[in-house]
């Protein structure tokens, strides 16, 4: 089953429409993290995410972020078979939220 994706700019406005209509989970490394990052993010490094599973519900939401979206649709896949239900992919990730939402986030 293929994962769903949003652009920055569809998760901006489902998120206008409903503020904990997902949860964005940031996925990128902690070094990434301190450059940028998008307030009211989750933080799970990828390489963690295995061991933290009980953290999420599988239930809830999840909006799956990295630097341009290549190792989020990797996570997005890995929870949905895994039985995490509603699982999108944020297409370009932060670098493409920088470009076409929020110019003043520095980019990397």
């Amino acid at each position: 089953m293929p994962v769903p994706s949003l652009t920055p700019r569809e998760v901006e406005n489902l998120r206008a429409k409903d503020a904990d209509a997902v949860v964005l989970l940031d996925i990128r490394e902690p070094w990434e993290c301190e450059r940028v990052r998008l307030p009211g993010c989750l933080h799970i490094p990828m390489d963690e995410l295995t061991g933290r599973l009980g953290e999420l519900d599988p239930e809830q939401p999840y909006v799956v972020l990295c630097h341009h979206g290549n190792r989020s649709l990797q996570v997005a896949a890995f929870l949905k078979s895994r039985g995490f239900k509603h699982v999108i992919n944020l297409t370009g990730g932060i670098d493409d939220w920088a470009l076409s939402l929020d110019p003043g986030l520095p980019r990397y």
